[in-house]
């Protein structure tokens, strides 16, 4: 039999409806999912069939192949589990496919039946029309935020069968959180002194412009930031959307009531990765800080680690006089600075000097004076054996 569940995936920060369609047929017993699923997504089978199995439900003696559609949409995550949990039992006359008009099912399926909470709920559910999405409980408040749906929380796979086949009623939904009032914001009338960075802050806010504060660790910085979200106007109701979506597909915690209604407060480490600025880096595409700073106060930290280098080059011997060795290692110390973003002041060479002999290193010996004189930050070599041979 073929079997048809609705429910959803996230791309980015977007979410996208996916129909998931399984067919129940005579055969080996095998099961095929296609569509673009990543790993996680493949590995569905063992998840489902354990969580049925603890549901009390048997794991069918058949054929079974699932299709993500549309199939041209890369899938990702363990959301769908419980879509395909559900297209089962009802592929194999376990559930009646009638009750499975109209809804749909989002929520990752533990090992012992319990349905856990996904990243991206809001944006999950925002791309659904159906009348009823079920959703883990715990993803409960935050898929409430759409409004326009009925959404049911629950714990369990079990909760879920005997509620479709009429074996007991939903499980009891906690009431929505009120709106309330976010919780206080640090406020910039706790800073003592600092005059001239408290009203940095107020023309900042006001014309929304950018600030930079330099400053040594301990003067203020970090505290006097952390207080420009309170001097900001609260986000419209189309910003708080747009911030709680991408915060959600993120995974990041969302207020109790659902929607981030302040300017969030952004402080990437001067040591972030590519990656976690930009985002991506998965079949996922998880949103990196630039989205995330999305209507955000962000703070960027500048890196008091070294910035200068130099780069010493040192051959034992060169029969040839041709300097080739020391211009090889000059190439990958060049290479090296460059990725770590290292802008090189010197090169110091030692060519054809042995360093366990004794002799005298004139450009080594020239690059301890300049290092002492602060000229650079750090020393490249191609190996520290370039360097010294005596280990002590």
């Amino acid at each position: 039999m073929l079997a048809f569940v609705s429910s959803a995936s996230l791309l980015g920060v977007e979410g996208h409806r996916v129909t998931v369609e399984v067919h129940a047929s005579s055969g080996l017993p095998s099961y095929t999912i296609v569509g673009l699923p990543d790993a996680s997504c493949r590995e569905s089978r063992d998840r489902v069939r354990a969580a049925l199995l603890s549901s009390e439900q048997q794991w069918p003696q058949c054929r079974l192949t699932v299709n993500l559609a549309p199939t041209g949409l890369p899938k990702a995550g363990a959301g769908l589990d419980l879509a395909i949990a559900i297209g089962i039992l009802a592929a194999t006359d376990k559930l009646p496919s009638e009750r499975l008009v109209d809804h749909a099912f989002i929520g990752e399926l533990g090992l012992d039946g319990s349905i856990r909470a996904v990243a991206g709920a809001l944006p999950l559910v925002g791309a659904l029309d159906c009348a009823t999405v079920v959703v883990p409980m715990l993803c409960l408040d935050e898929a409430r935020v759409v409004g326009r749906c009925q959404v049911i929380g629950a714990r369990t796979l079990r909760d879920v069968i005997d509620a479709l086949t009429d074996l007991a009623p939903w499980p009891a939904q906690p009431p929505p959180v009120a709106t309330a009032e976010a919780h206080a914001l640090p406020d910039l009338r706790e800073v003592r002194g600092q005059p001239l960075a408290r009203k940095a802050l107020e023309v900042a806010a006001a014309g929304g412009h950018h600030l930079l504060m330099v400053g040594p660790p301990g003067a203020g910085k970090t505290m006097l930031a952390r207080r420009l979200p309170g001097l900001l106007p609260r986000l419209d109701a189309g910003q708080s959307i747009e911030v709680s979506c991408i915060h959600s597909a993120a995974g990041l915690p969302l207020p109790d009531r659902g929607l981030v209604s302040s300017p969030p407060f952004r402080a990437p480490h001067h040591s972030a990765s590519t990656v976690s600025l930009v985002g991506g880096g998965t079949l996922s595409l998880r949103p990196g800080e630039i989205s995330i700073a999305q209507e955000s106060v962000t703070v960027c930290f500048m890196s008091d680690k070294a910035t200068t280098t130099a780069i010493y080059c040192r051959i034992s011997r060169d029969t040839e006089g041709l300097g080739l060795g020391v211009s090889r290692q000059e190439l990958a110390s060049r290479d090296l600075a460059d990725k770590r973003g290292l802008a090189v002041v010197d090169v110091f060479t030692d060519n054809d000097i042995s360093a366990t002999r004794g002799k005298r290193r004139p450009g080594f010996e020239a690059m301890l004076t300049a290092a002492t004189e602060g000229a650079f930050d750090t020393i490249i070599a191609w190996h520290v054996d370039r360097i010294t041979r005596n280990p002590r």
